[in-house]
């Protein structure tokens, strides 16, 4: 099983294959210069790597638990000689373990502790819940699990994600964010969060109740109702309660199909959601940070398409790239 669900691809089977020999030992030159050229070869499989040695990361800490509950059996040990290091056993070896990660993961043991669930940087993920509950990670987020008999909890320090809640009353669902919190017993709702500066919910179906964190100028004694359609956008300057269109909530919901929609934000907004998307730092002058976009993008084009379609779309506008795919934005009027 790979970190996205689906069954391997020739591109997973050698990126598992890779994960293991990185986890398993150090590379020879020969090795690293080989590794090397074959991320070169596609911006994603470097993502894909990540995504690997990150559930070999989280199997190292949830195998105790499973072994002490009789999920997960540890094979004996052998006193025959080690044997040599053998591709084809590292790339089984390598399957066994994103296999074992995500059974523990998305099926929702938790062995007492928290789940921690990752989508890394430009990907997305999705997982469920012990309870049924479906989640999609936007990318560069991570959230914790917590379930218990009084309630299901989900802590979101920043990121994005979409929640499809399994009712059940006598559990409420609740989203844990430094902004604020959101309270539910069954429904479909996003949640967005720039640490504890912003929280945006947005309701698909059913009611969800919002209570804004201390740190924003929202945050009052009462939770704040949404309904079907509703997005609430609370930050230091206030709380907006917002009533989308059919088409809006579409737009508002297109990452979850790869693409990101602007309808005249302002570009240091859109900058900031692709940067983040991609884990690179896209700075913008006060010039330009005021100037509006309005845009349908791919999330999974590559930087320098992204940024040549923005000189297009915007001429008054200068990217200067930098090495580490990050970029200034500036109007070609400023020096």
């Amino acid at each position: 099983m790979s970190p996205t669900g689906k069954s391997f691809d020739p591109t997973e089977e050698t990126a598992s294959l890779w994960a293991a020999r990185l986890d398993g030992g150090s590379l020879t030159e020969s090795d690293q210069a080989e590794l090397e050229a074959w991320l070169a070869g596609d911006p994603a499989r470097r993502a894909l790597l990540e995504g690997f040695r990150q559930m070999s990361a989280d199997l190292d800490c949830l195998l105790p638990g499973l072994v002490e509950a009789g999920r997960f059996e540890m094979p004996a040990r052998r006193q025959a000689a080690r044997p040599r290091w053998n591709p084809a056993w590292l790339a089984a070896g390598a399957f066994a373990v994103a296999a074992v990660a995500a059974a523990a993961v998305w099926f929702g043991w938790t062995g007492g502790r928290a789940e921690r669930l990752t989508a890394p940087v430009a990907q997305r993920r999705s997982f469920t819940l012990a309870d049924g509950t479906r989640v999609e990670l936007n990318a560069n987020t991570s959230i914790t699990v917590e379930g218990g008999r009084a309630e299901r909890r989900v802590h979101l320090a920043d990121g994005e994600a979409f929640f499809e809640v399994t009712k059940d009353r006598s559990r409420p669902f609740v989203v844990e964010t430094p902004a604020g919190s959101v309270r539910v017993t069954g429904t479909q709702f996003d949640v967005r969060t720039l640490a504890d500066s912003e929280l945006v919910v947005t309701v698909i179906e059913g009611s969800v109740q919002v209570r804004p964190g201390e740190e924003t100028a929202a945050h009052s004694a009462g939770p704040i109702v949404l309904g079907a359609g509703d997005r609430l956008r609370a930050d230091r300057s206030g709380v907006t309660v917002t009533a989308l269109s059919k088409s809006s909530l579409d737009d508002a919901l297109a990452w979850r199909n790869g693409w990101i929609v602007f309808q005249g934000a302002p570009l240091s907004e859109a900058l900031s959601q692709f940067g983040r998307y991609h884990g690179c730092a896209i700075s913008v002058t006060d010039g330009a940070a005021r100037l509006r976009i309005n845009a349908r993008m791919s999330l999974d084009a590559d930087l320098d398409g992204f940024y040549a379609s923005l000189e297009a779309m915007l001429p008054e506008v200068r990217v200067e790239r930098d090495a580490a795919g990050g970029a200034r934005v500036s109007l070609r009027a400023e020096k």
